[in-house]
């Protein structure tokens, strides 16, 4: 615990010394790039959220701004935390108490979301890989960004539901496209704020995953529940007989 304490306070300041060095060899031009950066995977999680608002209105029936009222505290808290795990007693409460998910289905889908639903890890480690392969002047064919694209999506099938893991994992996505990893230090300082952006649209779309299937079972269950009760209905004819 001591040299975890040791690791903890340098940290900050060797990211700051990596900063500084990769600033000096890349220029201020790269500061300017890195606040395009944070744009573009803003948006890109924006556009990943109206989508999942998009297909719950089309087949949940469920207003979006109704289903952002109900789940402000679970997404507040998860912007707070950056962690999907840390959330997901949260995210059940939410899904049984303020959309009537049934428990057994949420206690299923929501863990399992967890651990595979990163899509908006994925959205971002593409835009940071793209981003450091033009900050290393690395040439990227339309071929490159596909299978980064591709890398990142199966990257984040599995990754732990940890704060910061996505940094882990976009390491090892730029040494498949010829990136020093070391160039994560340059988006290091600014991957908190993205962390936590990412983690909400992630718990997000776990949510809105339980509210479908949810109601997808329960409407097969109507539908057989109803033409079980037609079938097994008594002849009023017979009965009188």
């Amino acid at each position: 615990m001591s040299v975890v304490r040791w690791a903890m306070l340098i940290a900050p300041y060797a990211v700051f010394g990596l900063m500084a060095q990769l600033t000096s060899r890349t220029g201020a031009a790269t500061m300017l790039g890195l606040g395009v950066y944070i744009l573009t995977v803003l948006l890109g999680l924006v556009c990943l959220l109206l989508m999942y608002l998009v297909v719950l209105r089309i087949f949940a029936k469920e207003q979006p701004l109704v289903f952002l009222g109900k789940a402000r505290e679970l997404l507040l808290l998860a912007f707070s935390t950056s962690s999907s795990a840390a959330v997901m007693p949260l995210t059940m409460k939410t899904a049984i108490q303020n959309f009537n998910v049934r428990s057994h289905i949420a206690q299923f889908v929501i863990p399992l979301g967890a651990t595979i639903n990163m899509n908006g890890t994925a959205v971002y480690q593409a835009v940071a890989a793209v981003f450091l392969a033009q900050v290393y002047q690395v040439d990227l064919s339309l071929a490159s960004i596909v299978l980064i694209v591709l890398t990142a999506v199966g990257a984040s099938i599995g990754s732990p539901a940890t704060p910061g893991v996505g940094i882990v994992i976009l390491s090892g996505i730029l040494s498949g496209i010829g990136v020093p990893p070391s160039g994560v230090a340059l988006i290091i300082g600014v991957d908190r704020i993205l962390d936590m952006c990412r983690t909400s649209v992630n718990v997000s779309g776990d949510l809105v995953a339980t509210i479908l299937l949810d109601r997808w079972v329960d409407t097969d269950q109507r539908d057989s529940g109803s033409t079980a009760t037609h079938q097994d209905a008594p002849d009023p004819k017979a009965s009188q007989t």
